[in-house]
């Protein structure tokens, strides 16, 4: 005869009573006191995130209270599971309704598990109010829901409510670790510790991936096994990557992150444990890349993510790029530009012919990558948004719009410009010119190419692909 599947260990190791059951002793606790006393309640409400243990101390109780032995695959015709996912409609409340009227066959109590109670219609949650207000006396409901908010407070204020909560990551490491004992997996403690991080206080899937991982290695498993196999950026690189952001070093930050993706590493598994990070360890210069590594999905999720990282901090220096570049005019070489301290008034501005209106006539000695890479991001980001001619030692600028001819006119910028004056001028020309079309409008992928340092147009055809 063919031998039975293997149990997943999330089965297997599944608590049968209430003594079982792990790190939820909030719940545990007055439940055991009911048993004892006899005193129950005709609904509970189980509350709280998934593989927390609801369904399965909901079926331990309902046994319970029956004096039923429990086992997992066990079967009573007085307990009666009904998952609110597909059982949504009033007629099917309707129905358990004039079945629960019906004695127990065996038990002392009827007892009916809703599942994702959350899941049931309007008419559906009114015709069960119906039966709670005048529940039979042999009767027990026990509700489950991952979403109270959506759990009308007509249902809520008729049952008993009791809240689970994630394991903390120390109980469930040491948990895990029995299991491996008993199951005879070789793993680090290190590792076990990663599982838990990486279960997210729920004993299922912790214990899910504890079966996963556990025929990696006949030797003991690791830490870096375990990310590697699942394509997770280790905590090195995570490190790498804040210590980069903080100090603002885009090279740096453009290491890590082509190192991560390189590993296999999804984008938004790379900002989700960025996110961990910095909720875990906060530091205030990183506070703010919360808001915007959150929006890291498809399509583009790796552009999206250099961008959170870079792209948006008006603070971060382009010095480390500057500095890795050479740059030069006919007249003379141009000394790297000290650190402003007061605004130098602004330059005369001398006549110069019209120039035309797309970037274009620059001679040989004149290199406008190179001018944007000796500015500070936050104005290179503006003088990307303009055209450009270079003609009789003038560099002549065209802004696509008022907004951005004024914000070039800020004494600040001016300041920066009046650094370039030694070796041209730099005139901000009067008229403005609107940018025609999306294909001659500047893209956030010019702005990844500058950071860079290469163009990265390809990301454009692989809808999200990694822009390095």
């Amino acid at each position: 005869m063919p031998s039975s599947p293997k149990k997943t260990l999330y089965r297997k190791y599944r608590p049968t009573t209430l003594n079982d059951v792990v790190a939820q002793d909030g719940v545990t606790t007055p439940l055991k006191n009911a048993l004892k006393s006899g005193r129950f309640s005709h609904a509970y409400l189980f509350t709280g995130p998934r593989g927390t243990g609801k369904t399965t101390v909901a079926r331990i109780f309902a046994h319970e209270v029956n004096g039923f032995p429990y086992e997992v695959e066990d079967s009573y015709v007085d307990i009666v599971e009904i998952d609110a996912a597909t059982f949504t409609s009033v007629d099917n409340i309707r129905d358990l309704r004039e079945t629960a009227i019906i004695a127990p066959t065996k038990g002392k109590y009827k007892v009916y598990i809703i599942d994702e109670v959350h899941m049931l219609s309007r008419s559906a949650f009114n015709a069960l109010l119906k039966t709670l207000e005048e529940p039979p006396a042999h009767v027990i409901f026990i509700m489950a829901t991952t979403d109270l908010d959506k759990v009308p407070a007509t249902i809520v204020s008729r049952s008993e409510l009791f809240t689970f909560r994630l394991a903390e990551p120390a109980v469930l490491a040491e948990f895990l670790g029995e299991i491996a004992k008993k199951e005879g997996i070789k793993i680090e403690k290190s590792a076990l510790e990663l599982v838990a991080k990486l279960g997210g206080g729920s004993f299922r899937d912790s214990l899910s991936l504890l079966d996963q991982i556990s025929t990696l290695s006949d030797e003991k498993i690791t830490p870096e096994l375990i990310e590697s196999s699942l394509g997770l950026p280790s905590a090195t690189l995570i490190n790498n990557i804040r210590s980069a952001v903080t100090v603002s070093d885009l090279s740096a930050v453009s290491a890590s992150l082509k190192s991560a993706l390189s590993s296999g590493a999804k984008p938004e598994t790379i900002a989700s444990d960025l996110i961990q990070s910095i909720v875990d360890s906060p530091a205030p210069e990183l506070l703010p890349l919360l808001s915007r590594l959150v929006n890291v999905k498809p399509p583009y999720a790796s552009a999206k993510l250099l961008l959170a990282l870079t792209g948006s901090n008006e603070n971060t220096s382009s010095a480390t790029i500057s500095q890795t570049r050479s740059f030069s005019v006919t007249s003379a070489p141009i000394p790297t530009p000290p650190k402003l301290t007061t605004p130098t008034p602004e330059s005369p501005k001398p006549t110069a012919p019209t120039p035309t209106p797309r970037e274009n006539s620059a001679p040989a000695s004149f290199n406008w990558s190179d001018f944007l890479s000796r500015v500070p991001d936050s104005l290179r980001l503006k003088l990307e948004k303009t055209t450009h001619s270079f003609e009789n030692n003038v560099l002549t600028i065209i802004p696509n719009n008022k907004i951005i001819k004024k914000l070039l006119d800020d004494p600040k910028n001016q300041a920066i410009f009046a650094e370039f004056h030694e070796s041209f001028t730099i005139k901000i020309s009067d008229s403005t010119e609107k940018i025609q079309n999306v294909e001659n409008a500047p893209s956030t992928f010019s702005t990844i190419s500058s950071i860079m340092g290469t163009d990265i147009t390809e990301v454009t055809e692989n809808a999200g692909g990694n822009p390095f």
